[in-house]
């Protein structure tokens, strides 16, 4: 049985953590930043964690990042 492709967005996008939760960065960080506030875009920097209901299908699309 030949060898599940990455899903090269995917691999760009997330990353898993320690104990296994996939993380995310946040978007909207570049277009029209000027109307943010400061604060906004100083926690839009900050990782978050993918939702319980897409976790799963975050991992099958990274099946070799354990």
């Amino acid at each position: 049985m030949p060898k599940q492709k990455t899903h090269s967005g995917t691999k760009k996008r997330f990353w898993l953590t320690g104990s296994g939760k996939v993380n995310r960065s946040h978007g909207g960080k570049n277009h029209k930043a000027e109307t943010k506030s400061s604060k906004r875009r100083r926690n839009l920097r900050q990782s978050t964690l993918v939702s319980s209901t897409q976790e799963n299908t975050v991992k099958n699309m990274m099946p070799y990042k354990d």
